[in-house]
């Protein structure tokens, strides 16, 4: 049996044993959406950054860097930042809230049915963005070296995800998650070695990839328009060398990646599963460990594909197997494809199944967010609010099933997209909605329902607009991220609406003193239902 699929198939298999094995533990909901609060930092840590490191950094960054040079380095500073930010001004405050699902802190920090509902259609969207990359990264991996159809591969991967979150749970999901990190880990320590080991250090990397110009021969069979890419120029350079048309979009994608972190739901939802906000702080920095390492890893993979691409087609030694992959994969398959050239079959094996691990760990996070919004969200909430606890889970369930068809829907009509590109833009969606929601609700007593609800709602329109009519836009405009716009609008209609209404939850000191009370481990959140005052109130209150 060729490698590739010995190792596909062990994790497929230990995916079953691990899913089959906490089946037992997702009979209620707190089992099924936080795996009964029980993960300390070293296990949640690592699904947190089996969460965050997703195909977009296994696969998408080295693309990136591939293609465009250390202009890619801005996706891994940003990742970073927000991670950190995250780590430090939410993951504690969020776990000693102590709920379910991220709507439930809209709709009890404000005591708000509608915030509750317009947080669920912010999580879908976020997650649509999000999944579809990740679905797409599957396919591509199981079309190009598997040999199957796009299609068959966008069917398989939701396939495997509706049974490992749907039969799992919370728990089986953040062991699965937790074990494919370390996967990945090990792989891209593996291709670490290799280079090194093959002497593709920096300075003979850099100098062939710097100073090559021309075409690169042999790869006009596999480009769109029949001809041989070029090496140089725009393509290929420093900081600012030609992804950017100017400071203002490079400002833009900053702000964008840095906060989005911040929002995205699948990360946040698991301070949720810890036991308390200290276990939570220690999660996400040992979460911001592990990516710092990847992110760095990724860079230099990045440019040793570009290397090999130069070399091996300027020598003719490139096999038509990786040059096609290089040239058809493009920005989103050059890891796999250096491990080939690096260490072979047994490698490639081993990378692939990395990959496979990182689709499958991120779009669990996706489907357990989503299905938390569905099921627990929207059924429980507004469609059965007496629903006992087996038909909570069971709604949950099959709010799996339902995003797995959506998922699959969305993968389908991705299929020539780029990884990091669409990563980018889930990013900049949770960073213009969820994102100052999330930073405000936590740290300023005076925020209300309807600057909360119209800071979402503005966010949402701003970034769904700049993202898919960008082209009405004015040249200058036509950002890739359009964080410089859309985020610092929604943080500022959060501010003027919430001064204009006035109208502060009440029990607002209480709901700051419970997030920001000394650890205790075990620590649950106490349902507040004081009434929303009157305005005159509300302002002395506030």
């Amino acid at each position: 049996m060729e490698p590739k699929y010995l190792f596909t198939l062990i994790l497929l298999a230990t995916i079953v044993i691990i899913t089959f094995a906490t089946k037992k533990y997702s009979t209620s909901t707190v089992d099924f959406y936080v795996g009964g609060r029980s993960f300390g930092w070293l296990m949640n840590g690592s699904a947190i950054a089996g969460d965050y490191l997703s195909a977009a950094t296994f696969l998408g960054l080295a693309g990136l860097t591939f293609s465009l040079g250390y202009d890619g380095i801005f996706y891994t500073f940003c990742f970073s930042v927000g991670l950190t930010v995250l780590a430090l001004f939410v993951a504690g405050p969020l776990r000693k809230f102590g709920k379910f699902t991220v709507p439930d802190f809209l709709a009890e920090r404000f005591h708000s049915p509608q915030a509750r509902l317009i947080a669920v259609i912010v999580v879908l969207s976020i997650s649509g963005f999000y999944a579809a990359p990740q679905v797409l990264g599957g396919a591509q991996i199981l079309q190009l070296f598997f040999g199957t159809s796009y299609t068959f591969g966008v069917l398989l991967i939701v396939s495997v995800m509706i049974f490992y979150v749907g039969v799992g749970g919370m728990k089986g999901t953040t062991i699965n998650q937790a074990l494919e990190i370390w996967i990945r880990f090990g792989a891209f320590l593996v291709l670490l070695g290799g280079a090194i080991y093959m002497g593709l250090n920096y300075g003979k990397v850099l100098d062939v990839v710097q100073n090559w110009s021309g075409a690169i021969p042999g790869t006009a069979a596999y480009a769109k328009d029949g001809k041989d890419l070029v090496a140089n120029g725009a393509k290929w350079s420093f900081i600012g060398g030609g992804f950017f048309k100017s400071p203002l979009e490079c400002l833009s994608m900053v702000i964008g990646l840095s906060f989005g972190t911040i929002g995205l739901p699948h990360i946040l939802l698991r301070f949720y599963t810890n036991p308390s906000a200290k276990e939570a702080r220690y999660s996400a920095l040992f979460a911001i460990v592990i990516a710092s390492v990847f992110f760095a890893v990724a860079l230099y993979l990045g440019v040793v594909g570009r290397y090999l691409f130069i070399e091996g087609a300027k020598a003719g030694s490139l096999s038509p197997e990786n040059m096609k992959a290089f040239v058809v994969g493009g920005t989103n398959m050059v890891v796999p494809t250096v491990s080939n050239i690096i260490g072979g079959k047994w490698l490639l094996g081993f990378v692939v199944a990395g990959a496979f691990a990182a689709v499958f760990s991120n779009l669990s996070g996706l489907f357990v967010a989503c299905s938390g919004a569905l099921g627990h969200d929207l059924y429980t909430h507004f469609i059965n609010k007496t629903a006992t606890e087996k038909q909570k889970v069971v709604a949950g369930k099959i709010s799996v099933v339902i995003i797995g068809v959506l998922y699959g829907i969305l993968g389908l009509m991705v299929e020539k997209a780029s990884i990091g590109h669409l990563v980018g833009l889930a990013f900049n969606v949770a960073a213009s909605t969820f994102a100052p929601i999330f930073l405000l609700g936590v740290w300023w007593r005076g925020m209300t329902e309807k600057g909360a609800i119209w800071g979402m709602v503005v966010g949402l329109a701003s970034s769904c607009y700049m993202i898919f009519f960008v082209k009405s836009l004015p040249v200058w405009m036509q950002w890739r991220i359009p964080g410089l716009i859309t985020v610092p609008l929604a943080f500022l209609t959060v501010y003027v609406v919430s001064r204009i209404d006035g109208k502060v939850p009440a029990d607002v000191n209480a709901f700051m003193k419970q997030i920001h009370s000394s650890d205790v481990k075990g620590l649950e959140a106490a349902p507040v239902n004081t009434p929303v005052p009157e305005p005159a109130a509300a302002a002395a209150e506030a």
